[in-house]
């Protein structure tokens, strides 16, 4: 079996059935959790990277799973050995929060990371989350991301880039430091949920005035329960004009069902077939 190390680096899971619910599904999968003891302590930002190194040191373990999201994984990037990570390669998973850690895991080290649904989610997943999450874990071999996922077109076109984003509020409290996302030729994924639009808008406006879309190659919007995506569209084109494709899918993000999404992938994006296809990828173990 696949040996999995759970790691907190945001907030911890409140209920513990959510806890040991994730871990049967683990074990359904054929992964066993080595350290499947609940988590009821807060860890300090150096107990965060101590844990993330220890997982990453173990040569035994083949995948690195968050317990859940929140608030907090930012605070343990500058205590993080990226050397030590990039020497030893392993699947990393994690969303929301922890865009703040896939994100500059992939751009400092070139590891392909995965935007993919945590503990938390896994107990009692959706029949496409768990169908997504195991075409990842096994290296992709459905190599179309938005198969079956709604898509809506705001901006036609082709385009193809490195896949990189996830959670809007936590990347934009990035920006500015030495872990700002770099958004040059990507692909760029946003989500968030349960945010006021007002506060969406600032955050866009900032990444405007950032220039952070300027060199983009596409946008994906994801979901941003309780905003609907074109009001997320129209925040963006109020204020630039747009020359790359934009669209919108619903099941990226903190909906039921979700995409697992290899963060440092080359995608190409078409909009006239509604896909999002993996062109060249390195995963621990799976090349491509």
């Amino acid at each position: 079996m696949r040996k999995v190390f759970l790691i907190t680096p945001s907030c911890l899971i409140k209920k513990r059935r959510d806890f040991t619910g994730g871990i049967r599904r683990l074990a359904e999968l054929g992964f066993n959790v080595i350290n499947p003891e609940f988590p009821a302590t807060p860890l300090s930002p150096q107990e965060k990277a101590d844990q993330i190194h220890r997982a990453f040191s173990d040569p035994d373990i083949a995948m690195i799973l968050a317990v859940r999201g929140g608030y907090g994984a930012m605070k343990a990037l500058p205590l993080i050995d990226f050397d030590l990570i990039g020497d030893h390669p392993k699947f990393f998973a994690g969303f929301s929060d922890l865009s703040a850690l896939i994100n500059p895991i992939f751009e400092r080290t070139g590891m392909v990371t995965l935007h993919a649904p945590m503990v938390k989610n896994l107990g009692a997943p959706s029949p496409f989350t768990l169908k997504s999450f195991i075409n990842a874990v096994n290296g992709y071999p459905e190599r179309n991301l938005f198969k079956g996922a709604p898509v809506t077109v705001y901006q036609p076109g082709t385009a193809r880039g490195v896949l990189k984003g996830g959670n809007l509020m936590t990347l934009t409290a990035l920006i500015k430091t030495d872990w700002e996302l770099d958004t040059e030729q990507t692909i760029l994924f946003l989500e968030d949920v349960d945010e006021k639009s007002h506060s969406v808008d600032r955050c866009l406006t900032q990444w405007i005035l950032a220039g952070k879309f300027r060199d983009v190659r596409a946008i994906i919007l994801g979901d941003f329960r309780g905003i609907r995506s074109s009001q997320v569209y129209g925040m963006i084109a109020s204020q630039m004009e747009i020359k790359f494709p934009v669209v919108s899918c619903p099941y990226i993000g903190h909906g039921n069902n979700k995409i697992s999404l290899p963060v440092g992938a080359l995608v190409e994006l078409n909009t006239d077939r509604k896909s999002l296809r993996i062109q060249e990828m390195s995963l621990p173990g799976v090349r491509s």
